[in-house]
């Protein structure tokens, strides 16, 4: 994935956890978008693997 989408998802992440949702999403919506494919399925593995950057809870399994 190019940096400057891992900055953009990277931002989105403290955003939503900051409960400004409605920014986060106009500043990933454009880059997830305009992802071909190959970048678009990247960003898919990301956002499964860091779901907690969005929400700021941690997961029980990671605990662990």
């Amino acid at each position: 994935m190019r940096p400057s989408t891992l900055r953009t998802l990277k931002r989105a992440a403290e955003l939503t956890r900051q409960n400004r949702l409605t920014e986060a999403v106009l500043i990933a919506e454009p880059v997830i978008l305009t992802a071909d494919s190959y970048e678009g399925d990247e960003i898919l593995r990301w956002l499964a693997d860091h779901v907690t950057d969005f929400t700021g809870e941690i997961d029980e399994e990671t605990r662990r």
